[in-house]
């Protein structure tokens, strides 16, 4: 390491949010117990994608730009040179990005699974008819209806407290959210039941928090390569490239979820209706020993799912 890159300041660009400002405070610590001799500054910015009570409760997949907003704002920074990098949670980043930056880097994955958050009932499949279920996530909202056709879903934004807010004034009889956003904001809910994936697929790189940065800046990346789990990067390079294969929107459900064991990766997708009445599911398992392998994967699955699912499903 040189001595300009021994003694630099990297920025590190990420939402004002409490989950967003938890994940890039891990990034940062994992990076300088990797790299003691730098200087690693969070940058918070404000996104215009995050939830305001003057919106109303409008679907994020109705404005413009969809789950791909709410990382636009650090883009730009690192683009133009105002931070190094990005911290974002990777199920919120769109299938293609700007053509200058790339995702590389990912720390460990946490729980991936979805919780089912409710003072009334225990599982998804007890939910009663007209239960009345908060969630802007038309992969939540799908398979939900898949299980009970006669629940009442709503819109249902804001960050995690703002929506446990919510639901506890009564807005809602119940509300799902992400168990490793809950987990690593020390959220503990005595009435929260996790949710199998064999009951709700978890959305693409859920669970992932990862690092985006300008294409060839080998400084920053080399920086950033002591901290990637190279399991985790796998995992999300299948996933990701079913997402690029299907070109999915925030407008259509999607779910996608790999598992490394040992040197065998396991991809499980399925796209589904909006009413959650017709899914379509593929799965693969191979070896991987490299990100180029784990996207042979997502291929495979990806290419199978589009040509099962009818056009119109995906637009």
């Amino acid at each position: 390491m040189d001595d300009k890159t021994q003694h630099s300041t990297i920025r590190i660009g990420t939402r004002r949010s409490p989950l967003a400002m938890v994940q890039a405070e891990m990034v940062q610590a994992a990076l300088f117990a990797a790299h003691p001799q730098i200087n690693f500054e969070i940058v918070p910015m404000i996104s215009q994608a995050d939830w305001k009570p003057a919106e109303g409760e409008k679907p994020l997949s109705e404005n413009l730009g969809g789950k791909g907003q709410f990382a636009s704002e650090i883009e730009d920074a690192i683009v133009t040179g105002r931070v190094d990098c990005g911290v974002h949670s990777l199920k919120d980043m769109s299938s293609f990005l700007p053509e200058t930056l790339e995702i590389n880097h990912y720390l460990p994955r946490a729980d991936a699974r979805d919780v089912l958050i409710s003072v009334k009932h225990n599982t998804i499949k007890d939910l009663s008819a007209g239960c009345v279920v908060g969630t802007c996530s038309l992969r939540r909202s799908s398979l939900l209806l898949s299980h009970n056709p006669d629940i009442k879903i709503v819109p249902f934004r804001g960050n995690v407290q703002t929506r446990l807010d919510k639901l506890y004034e009564g807005q809602v009889d119940a509300t799902l959210l992400a168990k490793a956003g809950l987990d690593r904001l020390g959220i503990h809910i005595d009435h929260a039941r996790v949710i199998e994936p064999e009951d709700m697929l978890p959305a693409c790189g859920q669970g992932i928090v990862c690092i985006e940065t300008r294409k060839g800046d080998v400084r920053v990346q080399g920086i950033m390569a002591a901290i990637n789990c190279e399991k985790t990067a796998y995992c999300a390079v299948a996933e990701r490239e079913i997402l690029k294969i299907l070109d999915g929107s925030c407008h259509t459900p999607i779910g996608a979820y790999a598992i490394m064991d040992g040197g065998m990766l396991y991809l499980r997708a399925l796209v589904a209706s909006q009413d959650g009445q017709i899914i379509f599911r593929q799965e693969h398992r191979g070896a991987v020993h490299s990100s180029e392998e784990a996207r042979a994967i997502g291929q495979i699955v990806g290419q199978r799912l589009k040509q099962d699912v009818p056009q119109d499903m995906l637009e």
